[in-house]
C-alpha cells in the first residue's frame, strides 16, 4: 500500500459530492492500492448534513480511507493538499444573470486560490467543477500563483460523455467504442461539440451523423442544454452523472488513457485561443496528474462560428470576473 493521499472535496454535503465520494473511497479513481486522506469543506450551515455524510463513509467500511476530515475553515481544508476536487461554488438563483453568478464566485475562487497557494502542497492537482467552471479556474490559477496552471483544469468531461452517449444511441453501440467526441470552448449553451472527428469501432461516423441540418438542429442544441433539460426533468441539477464524469477525468489524468479525452486547461496559444484563457480542448493524458493538448484536430468552417461565440464568452468572463478582483493597472 502506498502512503495516504489527501484528497479535499469542497461543497462536500452536496449532491455531486454524494455521489462522488464512494468512487474515491472504494478506489475507483487513484487505484485499489492508494489509501486516501479525505477532507470535506462545506459552509457552517451545512456542517450538520456534512456529518451525516462522514457517517456513511464510516459505515461503508471503505478500507483505503484512512482518516476523514469535516471544516468550513477554506485555509484549513487545504494543508498539505495533494488533490483538490472543487466542487463547491454558488449557485445560480432565480432572475439571477450570468454575470451576477460569475461574479459572486469570482470571489469564492480567489479565496480557495489563495488558501491553495499558501498551504496545499507545489505538486497539488487541482479539479474545478462548480460553475462557471472555466472562468473559477483561471481565478483561482492567478491566485494560486505558487501553483503551475498545468495543475489546475476544470471540468468538461460530462460534456463529451454526454456527446458520447447521445451517438452511442443512434448507432445503438456501447459508449465505449464510439471515440474522439470533442466538445470545445466554455462549459455552457455556448460550447460546441464536434463530431468531425469521432469514429467507433466500425470507422467513421454515418454521413447522416454529419449532415449540418441534424447537427445545427438536434446534436449540438441537445447537448449544450442537456443539463437544463435534466434540471427541468428532476427539478435538481445533474449530480450522478456530474460525480461519473468527475471520477472518469481524474483517473484518465492520474492512471493515463490511451483515448483521447476533453479537459478544460489553461491555454497555451493552441488552436489560436488567447493564453490563461481556461477553455475545453482533446488532451493526452499521460498518469501522475500530466496531460498535453492535442494539436492535431482542427474543427472545420462548421464549427467556426461556435468557436468564435464560446470563446468570445470566455474573454468577456474573464475581463468581468478580473475587472472586480485586480487593480485597473495589473489587468
Amino acid at each position: 500500500m502506498d502512503m495516504p493521499m489527501r484528497v479535499t472535496v469542497t461543497g462536500a454535503a452536496g449532491q455531486i459530492a454524494y455521489c462522488l465520494l464512494p468512487f474515491l473511497a472504494r478506489g475507483d479513481v487513484f487505484g485499489t492500492d492508494q489509501p486516501i486522506e479525505l477532507v470535506l469543506l462545506d459552509i457552517e450551515e451545512a456542517q450538520t448534513s456534512l456529518r451525516g455524510v462522514v457517517m456513511e463513509l464510516e459505515d461503508g467500511a471503505y478500507p483505503l480511507v484512512s482518516v476523514i476530515h469535516c471544516t468550513s475553515n477554506v485555509s484549513e481544508a487545504f494543508v498539505d493538499c495533494d488533490v483538490a476536487v472543487l466542487l463547491g461554488a454558488f449557485p445560480r438563483k432565480l432572475g439571477m444573470e450570468r454575470r451576477d453568478l460569475l461574479l459572486q464566485n469570482a470571489a469564492i475562487f480567489k479565496e480557495q486560490g489563495e488558501a491553495i497557494h499558501k498551504y496545499a502542497k507545489r505538486s497539488v492537482r487541482v479539479l474545478v467543477v462548480g460553475n462557471p467552471a472555466n472562468t473559477n479556474a483561471a481565478v483561482l490559477a492567478h491566485f494560486a500563483s505558487a501553483i503551475d496552471k498545468k495543475q489546475i483544469t476544470a471540468l468538461s468531461r460530462l460534456d463529451q460523455n454526454r456527446a458520447t452517449s447521445f451517438i452511442a444511441n443512434e448507432l445503438k453501440v456501447s459508449p465505449s467504442v464510439v471515440k474522439n467526441v470533442f466538445v470545445w470552448g466554455n462549459h455552457s449553451n455556448t460550447q460546441y461539440p464536434d463530431l468531425f472527428h469521432a469514429v467507433t469501432n466500425r470507422g467513421p461516423l454515418p454521413d447522416w451523423l454529419r449532415d449540418e441540418n441534424f447537427l445545427r438542429e438536434k446534436f449540438i442544441p441537445i447537448i449544450q442544454e442537456r443539463g437544463a433539460a435534466v434540471i427541468k426533468a428532476r427539478k435538481l441539477s445533474s449530480a450522478m452523472s456530474a460525480a461519473n464524469a468527475v471520477a472518469d477525468h481524474l483517473r484518465d489524468w492520474f492512471a493515463g488513457t490511451q483515448d483521447v479525452v476533453n479537459m478544460v486547461v489553461c491555454s497555451d496559444g493552441s488552436y489560436g485561443i488567447r493564453k490563461g484563457i481556461f477553455f475545453s480542448f482533446p488532451c493526452y493524458c499521460y498518469g501522475n496528474g500530466t496531460f498535453e493538448i492535442v494539436p492535431h484536430f482542427p474543427w472545420d468552417a462548421f464549427g467556426d462560428p461556435y468557436i468564435q461565440r464560446t470563446k468570445q464568452e470566455l474573454y468577456k468572463e474573464w475581463d468581468q470576473a478580473f475587472a472586480t478582483l485586480l487593480p485597473k493597472s495589473s489587468l
